[in-house]
C-alpha cells in the first residue's frame, strides 16, 4: 500500500542551503532556515501520536532541541532530513509507554438499533483527536485532494494501531516519500531493518481492513451543497431531509462515548430519537484531516449558545458515509473558534 503524500511535502527540496559554518544561528537566522517545516513537522507529529496539543508540543521540542544542536549539524543530510530525524525521535520518546489513541470503532463492535442503552462517557480514554486544516497548511481545499490518504481520519485511526517504530517507517516511507537509507538514518538502523519494519506495517494495516476507500468525493460545489443541506436538516430536525442525505451503511461514532452505530436505519433513529432537535444546534462550517467538519455549538438560553465539539464527515457520493462527532467543547477553541456564540 504505498500512500499519496500530502502537496508541500515532497515538492519541498532535497537539500536546503545552511550557513557554512556550524555555530549556532540566532534565533532570526535559524527561523528563516527552518519555519517552513513546521506545517508539515506538525502534520508528522500528529500522524505519530493522534493529537493535536502533544503534535504542537512535540514540534516545539523538536525546534528547541535542533536550535540547541545546530552546532552538531554537519550537513551530511539535508536540513529538512535532520529535522524529521529529530522530531521522529521525540515522538518515539513520548511514544514508550504510552496507550494509543483509538476512536470507539477501533474498541468494539458497532450497533445496529438505535434503542440500545447508550455507554457512559470513558474521558479516561486517550481519543484520537482531529486535526483543522488550517492548522496542517491544508487552507485551500483544493490543494489537499492529492494527498489526503495521508491525513484522513480513517488513515490516522489505523496508524494508532500499529507499533510506534513501525507508525514511524510507514508514516515516513509511504507519505511523506523518503528513501529506505534515509528513514534508516533518521531511526539509527538499517535499510534492511526499515523495509522489513514497512512490510510489516502494511500487513499489519491491511488485516486491520480498509483504510483508505477509493472515495468518490463530490466536487468542491458538491461538497458545499451536501454540507449545507446536512447543516439545514440537522438544525431543523427534518427527518425526511436527514435520512435523504445518509448512505444505506452510513456509521456514526461520538468520542468520548464508545457506542458507536451502523446503518442508515440505526444512525437516523438514534439522531432523531436523541439528538436532533429544533433550534437546539449551531453549526459552522471547518475543514478536518482534509474532510469536510462542523463546529457544533449547544443552545443555552435565549440566543446564545455554547462549545459542544467537532463533527467530521466522510462523502461518498452525493451522500453522507461517516459522520464522527467529536464531543469535546475544547477541540472548539483549538480549531479556532468562539467557545460562545449567539445567533
Amino acid at each position: 500500500m504505498t500512500i499519496s503524500a500530502p502537496p508541500g511535502v515532497v515538492a519541498m527540496p532535497r537539500e536546503t542551503a545552511v550557513p557554512s559554518e556550524t555555530a549556532v544561528p540566532s534565533e532570526r537566522e535559524f527561523t528563516t532556515l527552518t519555519e517552513r517545516f513546521r506545517p508539515e513537522l506538525l502534520a508528522h507529529c500528529y500522524r505519530m501520536l493522534g493529537s493535536v496539543q502533544d503534535a504542537e508540543d512535540l514540534v516545539q521540542e523538536t525546534y528547541l532541541r535542533a536550535w540547541r544542536g545546530f552546532d552538531r549539524f554537519e550537513g551530511r543530510s539535508s536540513l529538512r532530513n535532520w529535522l524529521y530525524k529529530i522530531a521522529t525521535m521525540a515522538c518515539l520518546t513520548a511514544l514508550d509507554g504510552r496507550a494509543r489513541r483509538p476512536l470507539p470503532s477501533g474498541l468494539g463492535a458497532p450497533e445496529d438499533d438505535h434503542r440500545v442503552t447508550i455507554a457512559a462517557r470513558e474521558p479516561s480514554v486517550p481519543w484520537l483527536q482531529p486535526a483543522p486544516d488550517s492548522l496542517l497548511g491544508f487552507g485551500d481545499p483544493a490543494a489537499i485532494v492529492a494527498g489526503r490518504a495521508g491525513i484522513r481520519l480513517a488513515f490516522i485511526a489505523a496508524l494508532q494501531l500499529l507499533p510506534a517504530r513501525q507508525r514511524a517507517v510507514l508514516t515516513l516511507r509511504d507519505v511523506l516519500a523518503f528513501r529506505s537509507a534515509e528513514v534508516a538514518t533518521m531511526l539509527d538502523t538499517t535499510p534492511i531493518a526499515v523495509d522489513s519494519a514497512l512490510r510489516r506495517a502494511r500487513a499489519r494495516l491491511t488485516e486491520s481492513g480498509p483504510v483508505q476507500e477509493d472515495l468518490a468525493e463530490p466536487d468542491e460545489s458538491g461538497q458545499r451543497r451536501l454540507l449545507d443541506d446536512y447543516v439545514d436538516a440537522f438544525t431543523r430536525a427534518d427527518h425526511a431531509a436527514l435520512l435523504a442525505l445518509l448512505r444505506a451503511d452510513v456509521e456514526m461514532e461520538m468520542p468520548p462515548i464508545p457506542t458507536w452505530f451502523t446503518g442508515r436505519e440505526a444512525v437516523h433513529g438514534f439522531l432523531m430519537a436523541r439528538v436532533v432537535r429544533p433550534r437546539l444546534w449551531l453549526l459552522r462550517p471547518t475543514r478536518a484531516n482534509g474532510q469536510p467538519a462542523l463546529v457544533a455549538y449547544k443552545h443555552l438560553e435565549g440566543n446564545r449558545y455554547g462549545a459542544y465539539g467537532i463533527q467530521v464527515l466522510t462523502l461518498i457520493g452525493d451522500r453522507i458515509a461517516r459522520i464522527t462527532s467529536f464531543n469535546d467543547p475544547s477541540l472548539v477553541a483549538a480549531f479556532g473558534f468562539e467557545t460562545t456564540v449567539e445567533n
